[in-house]
Order: structure tokens, then C-alpha cells, then sequence
């Protein structure tokens, strides 16, 4: 397997089916309630989570990678064939991923290059760096253009999250319990923005309807393309999915489940958007 290898983590969101049909590499987060750790996307599916998140009392806890699987899947790589490795992952803002990558390339040693690059995004934002990079590295792609692409994508990536319960920033320590109650009464429903790869409030909207309105109106303010619509089990994604379909029909989305990463803060139901903007 001659050629360049994409290395990156299960935060992206990608299924395994399509990492393994991209030629990807996924080093999975671990996810832990009480005492018991799972492997996201290995031992613990996206719809699980979400049903065991909904009965727990406490937040699920997330952690990154360690050095070691890291050092596995660039070791993988190389005895395969490869000439080097991009690895591309979770923004460093939100979480250790990064440093563990890092860790782990340098115990690998100067022999082989690994190229370790911060999306400063995540989810299916993160995600779409990342098929970009698989892509062109079936191409023939060097690491170097593949990490200009990357950057450059990065540079016009928004994402967006309609979050449609206060209860995870209640749990989490975001909000406390006074404000998370006034905010349920009221119906708040807070608009997060993680473009720049940290997690920023971009709006409150009084009722759900009018949040993914907000959404779509995003959506349209100028020319995009590499649009993904995610979400965290939803039950109105379909609601959502025709009301933007006169301008973005089903067919031109990626369409997919948000993960444990921006799920344990979200919340259940919570719908993202993510985009490129197109360059000028």
C-alpha cells in the first residue's frame, strides 16, 4: 500500500464502513458511564449511547486515544506499505487527542514520517476534512498538499448544533440548575457554533421550529458546498430534512449521527449542520 495513509479518530463521525471504503484509519475515544469503558464505534454503537445516556443520571465521560493506539495504527500503516501517515483529528481545543497522536508518533520514531494536523473541527465537519484527505490521497496526493487541503477546507468550515434540552449543560456544569429550569420553561433552545473548533454560543431561539429555521437560514446567507446534516437520534430530522430540501435536496447531503464526543455535551436530538464555504 504504497501512497499515503489517512490516520484519524472516531470523533469524526464517520461509520467504520465508510473509513474502511476510504482507505481510513479510525483510532476510537474512549466512553465511559461509571464503570464501564467502551470503545466508541467498537464496543458501543451511536444509538446505544444515546440510550444510555437518556438513563443515566451522570454525563458520560469521554477521553482520548492513548499514545499506544496511536502508535499501533501508524505501525499498522507503515508494515503495510505506506510511505507516511496524515493523521487528522478532533480539534485541540476540545480534547487530548492531538497530544496522544503526537506522543505516539514520536515513539515511532524518525524513520517513518507522521504528519499529525489539527482539523480545529469536529464531527461531520471534521468528517468531511477528513473524506477530503482519503481522497486525495487515493489520488496520489503528496502529505504536503494533502495538509494544504486540509488547512484550506478547515479555514471555510462552519458547524452548527440546534440543541433541544438545557438538561447536558445542566449535568455537565455549564448552566446551573436554576438557569437549565427558567431555560425549560421558557423553551429555550440554544444554537452552538464549533467553526472555529471550540464550542461558542451562537443563538437562543423559543422554540425548536423556530432553532432550525435558524439553521437553514444560516445555510443560505451565501454559496456552500460539502454540506452534512447530523444528527443525535432527532425524532424530527425528517421534518428538518424537508424543510431545507428546497435549497438542499436529500440527495446533495451527507446525512449521519452525531457521536459520544459532541453528543455528551449537546444532548439527545440535537441536529447539526456543517458546510464549506465555497472559495472565492
Amino acid at each position: 500500500m504504497a501512497g499515503v495513509r489517512i490516520v484519524s479518530d472516531s470523533s469524526c463521525d464517520l461509520t467504520r464502513e465508510e473509513a474502511e471504503a476510504l482507505g481510513v484509519t479510525l483510532v476510537p475515544l474512549g466512553i465511559r458511564f461509571g464503570s464501564e469503558e467502551f470503545r466508541d464505534g467498537e464496543t458501543i454503537s451511536v444509538e446505544e449511547f444515546y440510550r444510555r445516556m437518556a438513563a443515566s443520571e451522570a454525563l458520560p465521560e469521554t477521553s482520548a486515544p492513548s499514545p499506544g493506539a496511536f502508535l499501533e495504527a501508524f505501525e499498522a500503516a507503515r508494515d503495510a506499505g505506506a510511505d507516511a501517515v496524515v493523521c487528522i483529528l478532533l480539534s485541540s481545543r476540545l480534547s487530548a487527542t492531538m497530544e496522544s497522536a503526537e506522543a505516539g508518533a514520536k515513539e515511532l520514531g524518525g524513520d517513518f514520517p507522521v504528519h499529525v494536523v489539527d482539523s480545529e473541527s469536529i464531527t461531520s465537519g471534521f468528517g468531511t476534512l477528513v473524506i477530503a484527505a482519503a481522497e486525495a490521497a487515493k489520488a496520489g496526493r503528496t502529505p504536503e498538499e494533502i495538509i494544504a487541503l486540509v488547512r484550506d477546507l478547515s479555514s471555510r468550515t462552519h458547524v452548527f448544533g440546534a440543541l433541544n434540552t438545557l438538561e447536558n449543560l445542566k449535568k455537565g456544569g455549564r448552566i446551573n440548575g436554576a438557569r437549565a429550569m427558567l431555560g425549560s420553561m421558557l423553551s429555550i433552545k440554544p444554537i452552538v457554533d464549533i467553526s472555529t473548533g471550540v464550542v461558542e454560543e451562537a443563538g437562543k431561539q423559543r422554540t425548536r421550529k423556530k432553532s432550525l429555521q435558524w439553521l437553514y437560514d444560516r445555510m443560505r446567507e451565501q454559496p456552500i458546498e460539502k454540506v452534512a446534516v447530523y444528527h443525535g437520534e432527532a425524532p424530527d430530522i425528517e421534518d428538518f430534512l424537508a424543510m431545507i430540501a428546497p435549497d438542499f435536496p436529500r440527495d446533495t447531503l451527507r446525512i449521519g449521527k452525531i457521536g459520544p464526543v459532541i453528543g455528551t455535551h449537546g444532548g439527545p436530538e440535537i441536529i447539526g449542520v456543517t458546510w464549506v464555504d465555497q472559495a472565492g
